[in-house]
């Protein structure tokens, strides 16, 4: 069994093992509405604690999914904790005839806790999913995020311990179980939001180099702790990063792609694009400033297909970066892997590492070819011009698809695009990788 079905295995029974216990070991109640609304709560509530497990960045649940999958797997099961914890709500006061607990106003405080971590779970989940819309920053949102949680936690742990449930409190499997999962995500929120920030920032990685690539593009290339080297990582994968510039510049944490080669273990690069307030002041960044690292995680690589030597690259804009660093990979391992790689932009001056790519493909290590495609030409572009297309897939890749493995990266629009062609022309759903690397902002 792979590490990460027993990873899936082990979430399940961990999240069903309290209302299994309440089911078969504890009291009696008046009807099955009741008790499958008790039920509902348990899971509900071990899947609220859960949830500090799968965004806290532990290496052992992530490695085998990649933390762009783990964290759109939080988001959903934060709805089923909703649904569930509504459910509970719901069947408690059917099956008990109890409908002043949904309704009333003259409740113990035990039903008010439960009221309000109702209330703070939908409130987390509207703020996340319409984020964009409501026009709340990045850092605004994580900084609220980061404060409910363990409002959330905190109000159904006393809502399930204050005597409304009497299971809970006469049972105590369950009750240690509820209580060891608590205390272990409350451990784990502190040294994922305090901790470990804070030994991070005490060996920082050194700002060596700041070099624009495109308008609005930089590269910023960091130095570890002197006497150290950079921890391995794959070709593709993303780190966090925190700079600390001073100079009146925000100190925020930011995920962003490795650009560098893993074969390089003296220095790391990431190339950022503005895309925001905090982007904007990357180009304000200078050799000298010191920033704190953790990673690397994600699982877009190459490497983890060797058997795949004819490799389709598809990038959008910046979304070059991860595939960038696996054809730096390569060509310093001088790996003669095949690679077409279609480059989308709106207009040549926003290519980036244009020249890099043409050097890389003169030299020959790896056996590169890259299609350059523009949606918004200058006058006297020769190359591709509009969206990539199946036609375009079709023409470059001379129909022979079979044997080739597909890299995607770019915009969402893009990346459905491109998967929806590829899936049109016959390719295996499984030959073909996705990354989004706006998966948390």
């Amino acid at each position: 069994m792979t590490r990460g079905k027993s990873i899936i295995i082990l979430f399940a029974g961990l999240v069903l093992l309290a209302p299994v216990l309440e089911t078969f070991q504890g009291v009696e109640h008046e009807t099955f509405l009741s008790q499958l609304g008790k039920n509902f709560g348990l899971a509900g509530f071990m899947l609220l604690v859960f949830q500090v497990f799968l965004a806290a960045r532990i290496k052992w649940i992530e490695r085998p999914f990649g933390f762009d999958i783990l964290i759109r797997f939080h988001r959903h099961m934060a709805f089923l904790a909703l649904g569930l914890l509504a459910a509970h709500a719901l069947l408690m006061a059917a099956g008990t005839g109890k409908w002043e607990f949904i309704f009333g106003l003259d409740l113990p405080f035990s039903i008010w806790l439960g009221k309000a971590a109702l209330f703070l779970v939908a409130a987390n989940i509207l703020a996340t999913s319409f984020q964009t819309r409501l026009k709340i920053k990045f850092e605004r949102w994580r900084a609220g995020h980061d404060i409910l949680a363990p409002a959330i936690l905190a109000a159904v742990f006393f809502h399930a311990f204050l005597g409304v449930g009497e299971d809970v409190l006469e049972l105590a499997a369950i009750q240690a179980h509820l209580a060891l999962f608590t205390t272990a995500a409350a451990s784990l929120y502190v040294w994922h939001l305090f901790l470990r920030p804070w030994l991070l920032k005490r060996h920082p990685f050194t700002v060596i180099d700041v070099n624009s690539e495109a308008p609005e593009v930089w590269t910023v290339t960091l130095a570890p702790p002197e006497g150290k080297q950079v921890k391995d990582y794959l070709p593709g994968q993303f780190h966090f990063i925190r700079f600390f510039r001073g100079r009146g510049l925000p100190v925020e944490e930011h995920h962003w792609t490795i650009s560098s080669s893993p074969a390089r273990k003296d220095s790391i690069s990431s190339t950022i694009k503005n895309l925001g307030d905090f982007t904007s002041t990357i180009g304000e960044t200078k050799a000298g400033d010191l920033a704190s690292v953790h990673g690397p995680f994600g699982r877009f690589s190459h490497v983890l297909h060797p058997q795949e030597k004819d490799l389709v690259f598809f990038a959008g804009g910046i979304g070059i970066t991860p595939l960038m660093s696996m054809i730096r990979y390569m060509r310093d391992v001088q790996d003669t892997s095949s690679i077409l790689l279609f480059y989308a932009n709106r207009k040549e001056n926003l290519i980036v590492f244009k020249d890099e790519l043409a050097r890389i493909e003169e030299e020959g290590y790896p056996r590169l070819r890259t299609v350059h495609v523009l949606n918004n030409p200058d006058e006297g572009w020769q190359g591709e011009t509009g969206l990539i297309d199946e036609k375009m897939i079709e023409k470059h890749c001379n129909g022979n698809l079979e044997e080739k493995g597909f890299y995607v990266c770019g915009p969402p629009p893009m990346l459905q695009s491109i998967v929806s062609s590829l899936l049109d022309l016959g390719v295996d759903d499984k030959k073909i990788r996705i990354e989004l690397f706006s998966f948390l902002d």
